[in-house]
């Protein structure tokens, strides 16, 4: 790992005889990616990369930040659980792809996940294959999945023992803002100073992260964050459904009242597609209650009473159960709508 305050050094354009950018992949064969920056432009004869970085799970979320990471000048190690997922990624992006987080994770001065669940995110790290058993000391791990505050905990115990910095650091902004590099990302570390490390590697695709507390503290915060979608989204949904019931035209009413106190995210980019009942533009039902579980469990321990959160919940079961565990969170409007 780069000693601190040591000067990164961003990829430097090569020119070629015609004078356009000569582009090469990390093995340096060409690849036509006008549009990817510049993740291994190849400086006389020799690539130049800001950080050599790892990043295990290449789904909706982690496929675009893996992205975003080489395209900022960064060394990307990939690995899926599913190899053909890796395999494309790198067809696509350069790079290359391994077949364990042990081996993704080996010379990684940053290791990012972006996994399922708690038990998705153990899998990845321990163990004789896992991210763990590869870290150098000195390396951070920054988890991105949405999980419990307690795996966060254990995970900065665990990484303590192999002298790896841990970051917990949920995102919001969805698949959208995955895709365009504007996530949001709230953090917890137990020692600052990983957090400042990870910080600027963490912009390539983020347009906001704050340091929230300790270790645990950046999934309490994505917790708040998915009380209040729900809230929002049932409230949303209500609202729309009884405009569309009284007569009203819901995209007029939209239109009007997103310029008072009701304006909201949720308003004006989910309202028009609710009313059209069209909900395949975001987060995923199934999810959704995958978060608010581990939201009420965390209730449980520390008291929180959440009534309308856990009635959401139920919703969400119930939208579930008509088929809709990929529909986007503002389904909630279907239970109304065709109730």
């Amino acid at each position: 790992m780069a000693a601190a305050g040591a000067e990164s050094k961003a990829p430097i354009p090569a020119q070629n005889s015609g004078g356009s950018l000569d582009i090469r992949g990390c093995d340096n064969e060409m690849i036509d990616h006008s549009d990817s920056l510049l993740s291994c432009a190849l400086v006389t004869g020799k690539t130049v990369y800001m950080s050599n970085v790892a990043f295990l799970g290449l789904g909706v979320m982690g496929a675009p930040m893996a992205r975003h990471l080489a395209a900022a000048g960064h060394k990307v190690t990939v690995y899926n659980r599913t190899p053909e997922k890796a395999l494309a990624w790198v067809a696509l992006y350069g790079h290359r792809a391994a077949p364990t987080p042990k081996e993704a994770a080996e010379g990684a001065e940053f290791v990012f996940m972006c996994v399922g669940n708690d038990n998705d995110v153990r899998e990845v790290v321990y163990g004789p294959d896992g991210a763990l058993a590869g870290a150098e000391a000195g390396a951070v791990l920054v988890d991105h999945t949405t999980a419990s505050a307690e795996v966060a905990k254990e995970l900065a115990e665990a990484c303590t023992e192999f002298g790896v910095g841990f970051v917990d650091a949920p995102v919001s902004g969805g698949q959208a803002g995955a895709e365009n590099g504007q996530l949001t990302i709230m953090c917890g570390a137990d020692d600052e100073a990983f957090y400042q490390l990870s910080q600027p590697v963490m912009a390539s695709y983020a347009k906001a992260s704050a340091l929230m507390g300790k270790a645990g503290s950046g999934q309490l915060t994505k917790m708040v964050n998915q009380i209040l979608i729900a809230g929002l989204v049932q409230s949303l949904a209500e609202g729309l459904n009884f405009a569309m019931r009284a007569g009203l035209d819901p995209e007029q009413v939209t239109e009007v009242i997103k310029y008072g106190a009701a304006q909201s995210w949720q308003l004006e980019n989910r309202g028009h597609t609710m009313v059209k009942g069209e909900f395949d533009f975001g987060f995923a039902v199934e999810w959704m209650r995958k978060d608010l579980g581990i939201v009420l469990d965390e209730a449980n321990r520390n008291g929180a009473r959440l009534p309308t959160t856990a009635l959401i919940d139920q919703f969400y079961a119930q939208v579930i159960a008509r088929g809709g565990k990929r529909w986007d969170t503002s389904s909630l409007i279907h239970l109304l709508a065709n109730d």
